[in-house]
């Protein structure tokens, strides 16, 4: 078993602020993370055809996305810059693979030694297992999903990431049912009980390959299960989701992205997973954080909210293509850089806390999700998982209890606005986590029998059951 955080790693939410950790990280060609300074993360995709071979889509990666990138970095008199590569799908085989990571190693050596800039590339690795086939290895013969994702890792660590992540799939057969049913259990047993079971199977494995290259061991994210369930329920137009369906999800999410440190990742976690505003309440570990500077993939209603302690920001994901002040990449690392610039200036004139509270109280009435993640309540939530932490299922119970009543209480107060429906959803959720049953075995058994037939693709041996 994986060691289990019981304690939280800050006394009380206000020691918490953007560009400090408790674990600050050294890696790469000179970036420091969580060590007094936020670092910009610039994401990006190649364009469609690049995949079509190997030197292609070399090209793509390394002459044309990194070197606009670094080359606009240095331009801007930007002193720090992390580049995340999150691989396409052709790259889980590594020839397609091992040219690129190896030939952004050599660009930010180059770069490095001839401007002095700071550089390190992120390289989250493709999970394509498929729940129908099995997700561990040895289940279906014909199926090399598992297998590759292994190859991913060693290719990552041996040709010259600096960090490794990954946006792991366990629980997603349940997580798609949940989300489209409205279905809370369905969530918490997915995501928070299996997709933790999934989680450290992954990430022991992980760890331990990372380690042997000297490769630092990032973080992972409920991109599967909490962020489709944060986009379906989107904004104020939009009614397919409760958005407080979506904030108790990304609570439960919290408690299965936890389980990456517990098995030895070291941050910096994963951009996406917002519920990295949690698990660095309970770790101290370095989070990497997205809003308002990745409108480029998508929308939130947390944008500015989700800067407020994050020690790596990033843009998401863009498409590499022109625009009128360079190309995509050149123009959103500007949007980043200059962001970034100004929480280190904060910093640097001791505004941080100022800054961090300005940031979260423009979007904390926004919507629940940007409300149960304020770092006060995000606090709450973390404190109910560590207090529970050492079963996957009590814990995420208590997180998504938690977080639902963190929402009443917004609401009670006349802090929080919701709809008639979304309070209804909330009310139901409430009820429903009371009724569960408070042991594991109990709650295995119920949910087996419950989803036999919603969820035929379960197969309990993908979790070691």
């Amino acid at each position: 078993m994986a060691k289990k955080f019981t304690k939280m790693a800050y006394s009380n939410p206000d020691e918490m602020v953007f560009g400090h950790s408790k674990s600050p990280i050294s890696y790469g060609l000179g970036i420091k993370v969580g060590a007094g300074r936020v670092i910009p993360e610039l994401n990006y995709a190649p364009r469609p055809g690049s995949e079509k071979s190997s030197e292609r889509l070399r090209k793509e990666y390394v002459d044309y996305i990194s070197k606009d990138a670094l080359d606009r970095a240095i331009t801007l008199g930007f002193p720090d810059l992390q580049l995340e590569t999150e691989w396409v799908s052709q790259m889980a085989k590594p020839e397609m693979s091992a040219p690129v990571v190896s030939g952004q190693r050599d660009l930010i050596q180059k770069y490095h030694d001839e401007y002095g800039i700071n550089l390190a590339v992120r390289h989250t690795i493709p999970d394509q297992r498929e729940a129908s086939q099995g997700l561990r290895l040895g289940m279906d013969k014909e199926a090399s999903y598992p297998e590759h994702f292994i190859t991913c890792v060693e290719t990552a660590c041996e040709n010259g990431a600096n960090v490794l992540s990954v946006e792991s799939v366990g629980g997603k057969e349940f997580a798609d049912y949940a989300v489209t049913h409205g279905d809370i259990t369905a969530f918490l047993f997915g995501v928070g009980y299996l997709g933790s079971m999934d989680m450290e199977y992954c990430w022991k494995q992980m760890v331990n390959i990372a380690k042997k290259h000297k490769v630092v061991p990032g973080g992972d994210t409920n991109c599967s299960g909490a962020n489709v369930s944060m986009f379906m329920a989107g904004g104020m137009l939009d009614n397919d989701v409760q958005k407080t369906f979506s904030a108790v999800t990304r609570c439960i999410s919290a408690a299965r992205t936890l389980v990456a440190p517990e098995c030895g990742a070291t941050g910096p976690d994963k951009d996406c997973g917002y519920e990295g505003v949690i698990v660095k309440t309970i770790t101290g570990l370095p989070a990497a954080q997205e809003g308002k500077n990745c409108q480029c993939a998508h929308a939130d209603l947390q944008g500015n909210l989700m800067a407020q302690i994050t020690d790596v920001w990033s843009n998401e994901s863009v498409e590499y293509h022109p625009e009128f002040g360079g190309s995509s990449v050149q123009c959103w690392l500007g949007s980043l850089g200059y962001e970034v610039s100004l929480m280190n200036t904060a910093i640097q004139m001791g505004q941080q806390k100022t800054l961090r509270d300005l940031y979260m109280v423009s979007d904390r009435t926004r919507g629940p999700e940007g409300y149960v993640l304020a770092y006060d309540n995000a606090w709450k939530v973390g404190k109910a998982i560590a207090e529970n932490g050492d079963n996957y299922y009590l814990r995420a119970k208590a997180a998504a209890t938690t977080g639902a009543k963190v929402i009443m209480e917004g609401y009670d107060k006349k802090e929080l606005i919701l709809t008639s429906k979304q309070l209804l959803v909330l009310k139901k959720i409430i009820t429903e986590l009371e009724g569960l049953p408070d042991n594991e075995d109990s709650f295995y058994e119920y949910c087996v029998k419950k989803y036999k037939d919603e969820v035929p693709d379960f197969n309990p041996k993908s979790y070691g059951l």
